[in-house]
């Protein structure tokens, strides 16, 4: 019997040393559905785009997307995986418009390619000089031979 009480008592043990060890933080690292970068939720299946964190909106079911640990002190509370830093160091952006196509920076280094490390135009896009600061580097093609200059040389208009 005292035998069992040992036995007992150094499981109780073991199990309340195992449970104040500090647990490792969970890595929430995941690529959402548009292949972006994204915040994995607490039931490790639902993938939020990294621009939906801190947003206000609860996207995981436990609203762990919009904790006061999370969102306290942006963007330094954030995991750097979610952060883009532009190169005016007081400005950031999300992870997930870094490369978007979109001049979310102000000055386009979110969608340059040596500071974002941005791949060229893809098939949806036309590779030009655009006239309106809303892009950068490419437009989107739909905005092709719609009549309005986007690119400085009117490529948009003639060639694309």
């Amino acid at each position: 019997c005292a035998v069992a009480l040992l036995v007992l008592a150094a499981a109780l043990a073991v199990g309340l040393a195992l449970a104040l060890l500090p647990r490792a933080p969970v890595n929430r690292f995941c690529t959402s559905p548009n292949n972006k970068t994204g915040f994995l939720c607490d039931d490790r299946v639902t993938c939020v785009p990294a621009s939906w964190v801190c947003d206000r909106v609860s996207n995981c079911r436990n609203g762990e997307d919009e904790q006061e640990q999370l969102c306290g002190d942006l963007p330094h509370s954030l995991p750097g995986y979610l952060v883009f830093y532009c190169s005016n160091p007081r400005s950031w952006v999300y992870a997930d418009q870094r490369c978007n196509g979109m001049n979310d920076c102000g000055d386009c280094s979110d969608e340059s390619r040596s500071l974002a490390a941005c791949p060229p135009c893809g098939q949806e896009w036309w590779s030009c000089s655009p006239v309106h600061y809303e892009f950068c580097s490419c437009i989107p093609r739909r905005l092709c031979r719609d009549g309005i200059q986007h690119c400085l040389g009117w490529s948009d208009e003639f060639l694309c």
